[in-house]
């Protein structure tokens, strides 16, 4: 893995209080992680101290080749940040603050980017006159105007409205191809799951699972629904047991049931079905959801 960003044994408290024990992960050139948490599972605090803004107690941050705290005027130009809430001026208007973000990173500003987040008629509207969507897009545009390697976003389509979060999503995806490493913070499942190749649970300041999307939502306790349907309907009117499986029910015109092995029940399935000469019309075999996966992992944890 041609590892971009690299934390290893990352520890930060406040007095008695342990935000961040022991915390290891990495992200890849072109991989966007989710990192997901509770409020208070020490998420923040764990990416303030990679991007500088905290000094770490112990462990060791390296964002390629350099530190954050020893390097700082190097790493400006390599790590974007999109954070929740922005220390902007409220006087400040849109076209001045791309124009100042730009020549902070000393590189061009990037009009085209506003155009894309539905900014470019916004450019003399000052940015205390910006509802919270278009402060959302504006921070977007800011933290990828100087290309960089690495990029943060802190709860990105918070306060977004549905086209501007399908533009958002499509930078993202355009950004990842374009070899930029992203760490993503979100309490949106749907979105974690849809964006991240990899996804990393923090509760009470640790790493508790971490995966691809598909390896967290398979493991654990979650049971796999198993759902059929067929032409004659005669499965629904049955007492049939199937392998692996718990007691069937039948919702509308489907037989429906939860499964621990959904191989072993699917073959059960098919074979009822043959053995009463029916016909199959419909097979539905859905994995447990990520929010469902990360509660159990969370109240497990816990």
């Amino acid at each position: 893995m041609n590892a971009v960003l690299t934390v290893d044994g990352l520890r930060k408290s406040y007095g008695d209080v342990v935000a961040v024990d022991g915390v290891d992960f990495a992200v890849a050139e072109g991989e966007i992680l989710g990192l997901l948490g509770p409020n208070g599972a020490g998420k923040t605090t764990a990416l303030e101290c990679v991007e500088g803004l905290l000094r770490p107690d112990e462990g060791r941050i390296d964002i390629k080749g350099l530190d954050p705290q020893r390097d700082r005027r190097r790493i400006r130009d390599l790590v974007g940040v999109q954070l929740q809430t922005s220390a902007l001026p409220g006087t400040m208007t849109v076209a001045e603050a791309a124009h100042f973000v730009a020549a902070y990173h000393d590189c061009e500003p990037r009009p085209d980017l506003l155009e894309r987040m539905g900014l470019a008629e916004l450019r003399t509207r000052k940015y205390s006159e910006l509802s919270v969507g278009q402060q959302r897009r504006l921070a977007l545009v800011l933290a990828i105007v100087h290309r960089p390697v690495l990029l943060f976003l802190d709860e990105p389509t918070a306060g977004l409205d549905v086209k501007s979060r399908r533009e958002l999503h499509a930078i993202i995806a355009e950004l990842r191809e374009q070899g930029t490493a992203i760490v993503l913070a979100t309490h949106d499942m749907a979105e974690a799951e849809k964006l991240s190749d990899r996804l990393a649970i923090m509760l009470a300041g640790r790493i508790v699972a971490e995966g691809t999307p598909r390896e967290i939502t398979a493991t654990g306790d979650g049971l796999t629904k198993v759902s059929v349907a067929t032409e004659g309907g005669l499965l629904a009117g049955a007492d049939i047991v199937l392998p692996a499986a718990q007691a069937p029910f039948i919702d509308e015109q489907y037989l429906v049931c939860f499964s621990t092995d959904p191989g072993e029940t699917v073959k059960g399935v098919l074979d009822e079905v043959a053995a009463r000469g029916d016909r199959l019309v419909d097979l539905r075999v859905e994995r447990p959801s990520l929010e469902e996966r990360f509660l159990e992992v969370t109240e497990v944890a816990s």
